[in-house]
Formats: C-alpha cells, structure tokens, sequence
C-alpha cells in the first residue's frame, strides 16, 4: 500500500521506541485516518516512554491517542524491564538466547488491547513494529506468531475483518533506519534504552541494536550519547 486509503484506518502500538516509530510513519503515509495506543506496564523506562510517545503524535499530528495501564505484567514480572530486582544486561550476548530483558507474552497483552479499540472504532488494520532480524529473539517477534495471532483475530471479531500488521518484521535494523529517514520519522523524538531515562545507557541490548542499525545505514543518532555508556546495571 502507497497511497492513501480514505476508506480505512488503522491503529498503531506506539511504544515510542525507534521501529514503532517507522511503523506510524508508515500508517500516516497510507491512511487518512490513524489512531496511536500506548501501553504503560511498569516497565523501567515507563515515563520517557509515554513522553516519546506523546512527542511523536504530535509531530505526526495524530490527534486520537488512548494510553492505557496494564497492571498485569508487572504483577507477574518474570523480566528484567518489570522486575527491579532483574539487571537489565549488556547487549554482548545478543541473538544467543532469549534475554532476561524478555517480557512474558507482552505482545498478546498489547494486540489484544489494540484490536479491541480498532473493532470499536472501525479500524481494519493494527500496526505492530515487531522485528525478527537483528533483535533480541523475543518468540513474540517471529513471523508465525502473528500469523496465528490473525487467526485468532479472524475468529473472535464480529466482522472478522480486522489484521495485524507486521511492516517491519523481516527487515535488518539498518533498512528500518534508512526507510524511517526516507519517511521523515521523527528518530529525534524516540526512546529505545531498557533503564535509563535521562540518557541512554548504551550498553543494553536496545542501545547495542539502535546504534549499531544508525552506524550500518551510515546515518547519525540523533539521541546518541556522546560520552561514555553509563555503565552496568
């Protein structure tokens, strides 16, 4: 899809983080209607979070935007981003297993929400920025994942019409730098380190995939930190 469709709209999962960002870009580019939904559940970097995600709607100019809370994740935690006795670790060990940085089916809580205001509003397409290449190797990121997901969908909607939709999820890091650079994506407004707010660690597997995707596609971070990471946690 390249134009716009003024017969449809579509619901974004913005997290505020690098590749949901590209994922709005790409639904404001096609459809005359777009609605963004955050999802705070407890995570470390939940305030920076919505702040990113408020800035990029703005930018966008999406005007109908619904932040909700999930208290569930963090009660059953499991995760280093929910769980303040979990370090959150280096990004060294990158693709080797699934980290503890890993949130226990958390993109089932998400979709669940999102398809559910897209059958309110009459929305016929949710946009995730789930990414299997150069990622963490999160199971909730893997194509067959949303393949069932759809599936599921298709059989507990009124209309049966509703799909989740995956732009990115066979892409390398760099080409989603370099596609959200072509779109005007607002990287400046994003935010992708699992535990710090006030600048990025640097050394957490988010920081590690984000800067090495910006110095692949040969382009500069413009949330980059200039000085040293701010170490272990």
């Amino acid at each position: 899809m390249t134009a716009t469709n003024a017969m449809s709209r579509a619901v974004v999962l913005l997290s505020g983080g690098m590749d949901s960002c590209v994922c709005a870009a790409l639904a404001v580019r096609d459809f005359s209607a777009v609605a963004a939904l955050h999802v705070s559940y407890g995570q470390r970097t939940e305030a920076r979070e919505r702040r990113a995600f408020l800035e990029i709607c703005q930018r966008f100019g999406i005007q109908q935007k619904l932040l909700i809370r999930n208290e569930v994740l963090r009660a059953i935690g499991g995760s280093a981003l929910t769980d303040p006795n979990i370090a959150v670790p280096e990004g060294a060990e990158i693709g080797r297993e699934i980290p503890v940085t890993y949130v226990p089916f958390r993109n089932a809580h998400f979709l669940a929400a999102a398809v559910s205001w897209a059958e309110v509003m009459g929305a016929d397409k949710v946009y995730i920025g789930a990414v299997e290449q150069d990622s963490s190797g999160y199971p909730d990121c893997r194509p067959a994942y949303y393949q069932a997901f759809n599936q599921v969908v298709k059989a507990g909607t009124r209309l049966g019409n509703i799909e989740v939709v995956t732009p990115l999820i066979g892409m390398r890091k760099a080409e989603i730098v370099r596609l959200g650079l072509e779109l005007s994506a607002p990287f400046d407004l994003t935010w992708s380190c699992y535990s710090q707010e006030e600048r990025p660690c640097g050394v957490c597997d988010s920081c590690v995939l984000r800067s090495r995707a910006f110095r692949e596609a040969g382009a500069t971070d413009p949330i980059a930190v200039e000085s040293t990471p701010t170490g272990k946690h």
